[in-house]
Parts: C-alpha cells; structure tokens; sequence
C-alpha cells in the first residue's frame, strides 16, 4: 500500500496495461476482462485486474503526463513486482505517412522532459522499448493486417505548445512518428529497474494534416489497440 495505491500485495498481475485516463482503464476491465476487480480507487486512479484468454492481467490508470506516470510505475515495480507494463493511448501524427486509426509501436521515445535530462549528466539517454514486447506486438499487428508503425515517438511536457506544429519542426525529418506525454519515462523507468515496456498509441489526429478521428473510429480502434496489448501482455 501506498499513498497513491491501496492495492494489496498480489492483487496486481505481472502484466500491467496502462492508459491514462481512469475511465479507459474502466471500460478495458469491463469489456475486456473475465471476472475483473478493482484493486485501486485513490485518487479515482483506477486499477482493475481480472484474466485475459484464461491469463492474469491489470491495467492501472496513469493520469495524464510523464510526472504523473512516473509514480505508478515506480510502484507497480517496486512495491508490486509487476514485470511487463504496456502503455495504452492516443497520439498526435507528426509524420504524413501515419494516418488517423494507425498504431504506432513506439520503439524509442524522444523527449523534452527534464525527468530524463536531468538524470544523465553528459550523456543523452535513448529510452527504448523492449524488444521482446515490441516483437511479438509487431508480429500480431502484421498478422491480423493491422494498419501499423515502429519507429521513434516523441513524449513530450507540452500539450498547447506556444508555436503550434512549428515547436516540432525538426522531428519529422529525423523520422520522430508522433507525439505522447508518457511513453520515454516509462522506459526509463524500465531500464532502471529491469523490467519490460511499450508503448502502443493509436494515432487520433494529425498535426500535419489536421485530420481527426470520429468518435466511432476512435472507439473501433482503441478495440484493436487493447486486444494488441492484451495478447502481448499474456503471451509475450
């Protein structure tokens, strides 16, 4: 138990996913989960866990933001020992080649936080991804014909940024995909502590084009996303 967890011991599977928004995390528990329960309300931070194809899996609420992230993260791994964690969530395009619906695995993740600047001194830290989960996500994507993208993912601090698609210029021709708010201290986070990550963003609005997902597209596409993760989760 903690100040933001009041989960017990063993009520966290070894496999986490985690999207940012509680009531996500509801609606993945209650459409996806057999026998799911809630093992975290603080804060209406949500935390479920149930099974997946007969498997363990728990998704927990990581509210939005890396500072945010960074907190049940650190917890899940080291007050919960959860090994595998999979972040779940939207994305900005920053690559015309990613249209709305696509999934990007982020393989690394880029950032302006200085959560990861600040630690490293000298040396610029490359936070990537696991290629364990990044592999088996890819293969399951290629399998059932999914419209998706492995490369470079931008997390950034700033959601309104001051000088519009302008404060990213440089990324796109450096194959940066898209842009998120969580993804690099999570691997991070990982890299320290020895355990696995991933990101998997559905890409909801281009900043280039200016096209937007529907609220029915977005809904259909989450359903593909979570059903990725899942797999990955309990089989990976």
């Amino acid at each position: 138990m903690t100040p933001h967890n009041h989960a017990k011991p063993g009520d966290y599977a070894p496999a986490v996913l985690l999207p940012g928004d509680p009531l996500r995390a509801s609606w993945i528990a209650e459409t996806f989960f057999e026998t799911p329960r809630q093992v975290n309300g603080v804060r209406n931070c949500l935390g479920f866990t149930g099974t997946w194809k007969g498997k363990p899996v728990s998704v927990q609420a990581s509210g939005m933001g890396q500072p945010s992230l960074a907190i049940y993260v650190h917890e899940l791994i080291n007050v919960y020992g959860v090994q595998s964690l999979i972040r779940v969530g939207t994305c900005g395009g920053l690559n015309a080649k990613v249209k709305v619906r696509d999934l990007i695995l982020a393989q690394g993740a880029a950032t302006d936080s200085a959560i990861v600047k600040g630690r490293f001194g000298p040396y610029n830290f490359a936070p990537i991804a696991d290629f364990g989960l990044l592999r088996a996500a890819a293969g399951l994507a290629e399998a059932r014909r999914l419209r998706w993208h492995a490369g470079n993912m931008l997390s950034s601090d700033i959601f309104y940024h001051a000088n519009g698609f302008a404060g990213y210029d440089t990324l796109p021709g450096h194959g940066v995909l898209g842009v998120e708010m969580e993804a690099a201290v999570l691997y991070t986070l990982a890299a320290r502590f020895g355990v696995r990550a991933l990101a998997i963003c559905t890409m909801t609005d281009c900043l280039i084009t200016h096209d937007e997902i529907s609220a029915e597209d977005r809904q259909s596409s989450l359903t593909d996303m979570v059903e990725l993760a899942l797999d990955v989760a309990v089989e990976a």
